[in-house]
């Protein structure tokens, strides 16, 4: 299938979720996810104590140490795995294996899920990884001092919420990417509150004012089929950020791809979100 006929069916799609419309999208990309497959070498590494507290890693070991990409996935803060429990279980397991391709190591974990863990365990969770990574990164072919974040729609809520919670993140990670993630720029979707709790609790929960202020390298991103949610906070979170630093930091507004496609399509022949993921590695690694 041609880049222009899957982002014909996207388009076809429109900005809807959905079980049906996640099928679909992993359809469009299947056969050449399998065909590009890159095997794990290394699979559930314990990062912290609990059952989902598990790194799978991607990439050679040579004798000089690689930047690490660590992504996190989505699945709306109650589903979701790193993928590659047996061969051909590409979705998540993609994006290690573009790090892998472009000579990083990529690093995919699992984290706990909503409603059996509540706000801020996600966040949490991405610390536990990345101090874990800071210790352990070498064993792996990673450089602990160039550790950078990947999160896509609940992924990059976390890795947002990771910049609240740890307030010494610019001394543990030289940057992220956030994909189609919400810091509170809009109002709190019903369905959230699995993850978030009482609605009236959120804006003291929310990152808004993490992503907003901090000095880390950023690299946003927001799909031309994102739902209108996701859009808004996208440009919220610009808009805000050139007010206060008089500067947008970097972004790709990706089209003929939605919510969904924006991480699954990676590491595929359509390289203009990888070229521009490894772009922002090389500069600030």
């Amino acid at each position: 299938m041609s880049q222009r006929d899957i982002a014909k069916a996207i388009t076809a799609m429109g900005t809807g979720l959905g079980p049906d419309v996640l099928t679909a999208c992993r359809a469009l990309f299947d056969a050449e996810q399998r065909a590009g497959e890159v095997p794990p070498s290394a699979r559930d590494i314990a990062y912290g104590p609990h059952e989902r507290h598990r790194l799978d890693f991607y990439g050679a070991r040579d004798e000089v140490l690689k930047p690490v990409l660590l992504f996190v996935h989505g699945g709306g803060f109650v589903l979701g795995d790193k993928g590659e429990k047996e061969p051909g279980d590409w979705p998540n397991a993609a994006v290690g294996m573009m790090a892998a391709k472009l000579g990083m190591v990529g690093a995919v974990m699992n984290y706990r899920l909503a409603p059996d863990h509540l706000w801020p365990a996600g966040s949490e969770d991405v610390g536990a990884a990345v101090d874990w990574l800071r210790a352990h990164a070498a064993q792996h072919g990673g450089d602990p001092e160039r550790i950078v974040l990947l999160g896509t729609s609940a992924g990059a809520v976390h890795v947002a919420g990771f910049l609240r919670l740890r307030g010494d993140h610019a001394d543990l990670v030289r940057g992220a990417v956030l994909l189609s993630g919400l810091y509170g720029y809009t109002p709190l979707d019903p369905k959230d509150e699995r993850y978030y709790g009482a609605p009236e609790t959120y804006a003291g929960k929310m990152p808004r004012e993490a992503v907003a202020a901090t000095t880390l390298p950023l690299l946003l991103a927001c799909a031309q089929f994102d739902p209108p949610r996701f859009q808004a906070e996208f440009l919220g979170l610009m808009t805000e950020r050139l007010e206060r630093h008089a500067a947008m930091p970097r972004s790709v507004t990706l089209s003929g791809h939605n919510h969904y496609t924006m991480a699954m399509h990676l590491g595929t022949a359509d390289r203009r979100l990888a070229d521009e993921i490894a772009g922002f590695v090389e500069d600030i690694t």
